[in-house]
């Protein structure tokens, strides 16, 4: 029988059932991490804690520490052991996690049980990213990615809005038992129906596997094996990064060097401005005046803009390629920042606060894409690992930074100042990222001035 025959009885389908595994996935991941943020005014206003800004800022901070670590573990190893097993784990590491920071006796001990969700939390998104990437139409990476990362944002409007219904009756510790529901609705699922990487078994040599996943879900096998070169390369190099070694060293070699310090720090602005507003926005809107539920809409806002925003770049990206779509949407949280400085009227201010969310949120998961769509499958996790692994750097400061900004008096414009730089020196690193295909000219020793594109093949 030829090996390359269809069975009969199997029909060829879509690789959706993939992106909405991960995008439940992510949906918990952004919860459990943004539900931190809406649980910060009841932290701080717990008398029998007695907590300032600074230390809720530092135990903020626990939680993308312990992502630092995962994140740069999971890059390491997924693509040796697979993606399938580091999402199963995963889920089960968080989800098991904020059952102990919900029983947390003591702040001390709430900051080291976030500190281990977090280590589980970390092996998530960059898993998630590429296998989506992988299983989404080629000519679709950029969309599907942005709408299976917009589940981020879903689990912050999921913490919002529960926070808004529940926390004034019940408490904060709700919040985190809440956070352990993939135990029971996304685990089960995982483990039945999500495959592995396609790209993983053929570089392990298993292709009748990958045979049998390119039927079920629509790959084009010639293009998964394909994406494991860049354009004008020999295939030998996709040969290279099968091992963990390989992918790492492709990351640093000549042609990807710049590249990939630039999206480590493009992921290390992103990353601060993610958690920055998300874990203190709640708390400099009530400094300003508002009162709790006022205060926690914000938030609400914030990734209702970044899941509206970023499906709607996402089309650009893949129109116009990601990196000056990405770069627009740092200039846009950089503009709407400062604008947030200036007392406006209130539908103003929520206005600029959705503009935001695409700024902070959604350009994240645009940096998460373009580097995703950068690199051959082959080495994509590690890239990813890589990016956000660094980008984590920024994720743990920005909570200390909204904490010390709020803790030094300098006033309420200064809770948006500090976030400003950020915001401009993202915009500054994506426009210098290499185009895609002038880096594989290069390699050649030739120059192909050409725009960089989302969908660029061999």
């Amino acid at each position: 029988m030829d090996a390359n025959a269809r069975p009969p009885s199997v029909r060829r389908g879509s690789g959706l059932p993939v992106v909405a595994i991960c995008f439940a996935t992510i949906v918990f991941d952004g919860y459990d991490l943004i539900v931190y943020g809406s649980v910060v005014p009841s932290l701080l206003a717990d008398r029998s804690w007695h907590l300032t800004a600074a230390q809720v800022g530092a135990i903020g901070s626990y939680a993308l520490i312990g992502m630092l670590i995962g994140a740069l573990v999971t890059g390491a190893v997924t693509d040796a052991i697979g993606r399938r097993k580091i999402i199963i784990v995963s889920v089960a590491w968080f989800s098991a996690a904020m059952i102990l920071c919900a029983l947390a006796p003591s702040p001390e001990l709430l900051g080291l049980f976030r500190f281990v969700a977090g280590i589980g939390l970390g092996g998530v998104v960059p898993t998630a990213i590429a296998l989506t990437v992988e299983y989404a139409p080629r000519d679709r990476r950029n969309l599907y990615n942005a709408l299976m990362y917009s589940g981020y944002s879903v689990g912050g409007i999921l913490a919002a809005i529960l926070a808004l219904a529940l926390i004034a009756d019940h408490g904060w510790r709700l919040m985190f038992w809440i956070g352990a529901a993939p135990l029971v609705l996304i685990l089960p699922l995982a483990i039945r129906y999500l495959p592995e990487s396609a790209a993983f078994l053929l570089a392990h040599g298993h292709r009748a596997e990958a045979e049998a996943l390119a039927v079920r879900y629509g790959l084009d096998l010639d293009a998964v094996a394909g994406d494991t070169g860049r354009a004008g390369e020999p295939a030998s190099d996709g040969a290279h990064t099968r091992t963990r070694t390989g992918a790492i060293a492709l990351l640093f070699r000549r042609g990807n060097l710049a590249a990939t310090l630039l999206f480590g720090a493009a992921s290390f602005c992103g990353l601060l401005l993610v958690y920055g507003l998300n874990t203190w926005l709640p708390q400099i809107m009530r400094t300003a005046g508002y009162p709790l539920g006022s205060s926690l809409q914000f938030l609400l806002v914030l990734n209702i803009g970044a899941i509206a925003g970023t499906i709607a770049v996402s089309f650009l990206a893949d129109r116009f390629g990601p990196k000056i779509v990405t770069a627009g949407a740092f200039l846009a949280a950089t503009l709407c920042l400062y604008v947030m400085s200036l007392r406006l009227d209130t539908a103003v201010l929520m206005v600029c606060v959705a503009v935001a969310g695409l700024g902070s949120v959604g350009t994240q998961i645009l940096v998460n894409g373009f580097v995703a769509t950068h690199y051959p499958s082959a080495s994509r996790a590690t890239a990813l690992g890589w990016s956000l692994g660094v980008g984590r750097l920024g994720a743990v400061l920005g909570p200390l930074l909204g904490g010390w900004l709020l803790g030094s008096g300098l006033g309420f414009q200064w809770n948006f100042y500090g976030f400003v730089l950020p915001a401009l020196l993202g915009t500054v690193f994506i426009a210098a990222v290499p185009r895609l295909r002038a880096v594989a000219a290069h390699r050649r020793g030739i120059s192909v001035p050409t725009r960089d594109s989302a969908s660029a093949r061999p």
